[in-house]
C-alpha cells in the first residue's frame, strides 16, 4: 500500500495542510464549566505532533444557553475561549493546524437536565418537534433565528482572533442546522421551511453571517450527513440530482470545504455508483471534500460474522480498508480523510500509517473514553 499521497501537501483556499490526515471531531466532556484546561491542548497537541495535518475540534458550544447538553462540553465564548487560545497556541508549536467545530444541539437537548450548563433553558428547534414528530417545545421565532444566527457569527470572529485555522460548522446528525435540513424536524411554512432546498435557508444564512465576521479568506468547512442519530437509514437526498439541488445554495453562501459524514466511508451513497457521499459532493461542487466513517475502525460497524474475524486476520482487515481509502484519494474522489476513535486510542495512528505499520495501530476499545489519551 502507497500512503505518500496521504501524505502530500493539500491546499483549499488559504488553508495549506502538510498531509490529507484529518482529526474528526469528537465530544469528549473533559472542559469543566465548559473551559478546556491544560490536559485538553495536550491532548490536541499529541494529535499535532503525530502527524495529524488538519485537526478538528470536539463540537464547541455556540453563545446561547441551550446549545449543548453537558456540562463538560468546552465552550466558545467566554472563559473558553482563553482555554481555546492555549489549545491553538500548542497545535501550532507543534506544527499543526486546527480548527474548531460550532455547534447547537437543538432538541437533542433534553429539558431540565442537572448536568447541563443552563438547566433552566429549554430545547430550540425549527418546529419544536423530535424527529418522531412529538412536539417538545415551541417553534423558534425569526427573533430567535436571527439572535442564534449571530451566536454562530460571534463564534467565527472569536476563531479568527484567538488564532485558529478556521470554522466548521455542525449541519449533521440530527442537530440544529440538520433539524432545519430534515423534513421530520422541520415542518415550517415560513421562509425556513418548505422543500429541501427552502430548508437550506438558516444554514444558508448562518454561512452568510460568518463569511461576513470572517472576510472572504478564512476557511469555513461545513459538516453534513445524510444519517441522523438514531436514524441510519434517513437521506436528506435520495438520488445525485437532490444532493446537487441541496449543495448548491451552501456553495453560493461561502462554504469552502464540505466534510461528508458517512458512517462507514467505503459505502456508495446512490444506487447505480460506486461513489461515496464525499466523491458525490466533491463531482456536484467542484469544492473539495473531508471523507469520514471507521477509518481504521471498519469492524465497528460490520456484522457480527464479519466482527468474529480472528485476532490475527485484524491487520488483514484493516489494511484492505485503508487501501481502499487510498484509493478514493489516487482517482481524486476525495481529497482529505477523517480518522475519528482511532485516533482516541492511537495518537500515533497517522504515523504508523504513514510508516506502513499498520499492524502495531492499536486496535479501539472504549475503555479510551474514560480519559484523555
Amino acid at each position: 500500500m502507497n500512503t505518500e499521497l496521504l501524505f502530500s501537501p493539500f491546499q483549499a483556499g488559504n488553508l495549506a495542510l502538510p498531509n490529507r490526515i484529518v482529526m474528526a471531531p469528537m465530544t469528549r466532556n473533559f472542559s469543566p464549566q465548559g473551559i478546556p484546561g491544560p490536559e485538553v491542548a495536550e491532548y490536541y497537541r499529541r494529535r499535532a505532533e503525530n502527524a495529524v495535518g488538519l485537526i478538528i475540534t470536539e463540537g464547541t458550544a455556540i453563545n446561547h444557553p441551550a446549545a449543548v447538553e453537558a456540562t463538560g462540553i468546552p465552550n466558545f465564548y467566554g472563559d473558553g475561549l482563553k482555554g481555546w487560545a492555549k489549545v491553538v497556541e500548542e497545535v501550532h508549536a507543534a506544527g499543526g493546524k486546527i480548527i474548531p467545530q460550532l455547534w447547537h444541539v437543538g432538541t437533542a437537548r433534553k429539558i431540565g437536565a442537572s448536568n447541563q450548563p443552563n438547566p433552566e433553558a429549554l430545547p430550540v428547534g425549527p418546529s419544536g418537534i423530535s424527529p418522531s414528530g412529538e412536539k417538545v417545545v415551541e417553534p423558534l421565532t425569526e427573533t430567535e433565528i436571527a439572535d442564534i444566527i449571530a451566536a454562530f457569527a460571534q463564534a467565527a470572529a472569536d476563531a479568527k482572533r484567538v488564532g485558529f485555522d478556521g470554522i466548521e460548522l455542525h449541519g449533521a446528525h440530527g442537530y440544529l442546522i440538520d433539524q432545519f435540513f430534515w423534513d421530520k424536524t422541520n415542518k415550517r411554512t415560513d421562509q425556513y421551511g418548505g422543500d429541501l432546498v427552502q430548508r437550506t435557508r438558516f444554514a444558508v444564512e448562518v454561512i452568510e453571517a460568518c463569511r461576513r465576521a470572517v472576510g472572504p479568506d478564512f476557511p469555513i468547512v461545513l459538516r453534513f450527513s445524510q444519517w441522523k442519530m438514531y436514524h441510519y437509514d434517513e437521506k436528506l437526498a435520495h438520488t445525485p440530482e437532490e444532493l446537487e439541488q441541496f449543495l448548491a445554495p451552501l456553495v453560493k453562501a461561502g462554504v469552502d470545504v464540505f466534510h461528508c459524514s458517512s458512517r462507514r466511508f467505503w459505502e456508495p451513497e446512490f444506487a447505480g455508483s460506486d461513489l461515496n457521499l464525499a466523491a458525490w459532493t466533491k463531482k456536484l461542487t467542484g469544492k473539495p471534500v473531508i471523507t469520514v466513517g471507521s477509518v481504521g475502525l471498519e469492524r465497528a460497524f460490520l456484522s457480527e460474522r464479519e466482527n468474529n474475524h480472528r485476532e490475527n486476520d485484524r491487520s488483514n482487515s484493516v489494511q484492505a480498508r485503508l487501501e481502499q481509502l487510498v484509493g478514493l484519494v489516487e482517482r481524486e474522489e476525495v481529497d482529505l480523510v477523517a480518522v475519528g476513535r482511532a485516533l482516541l486510542v492511537d495518537p500515533a495512528f497517522a504515523v504508523k500509517l504513514r510508516d506502513h505499520q499498520t499492524e502495531e495501530i492499536i486496535p479501539y476499545s472504549d475503555e479510551v473514553l474514560k480519559s484523555l489519551n
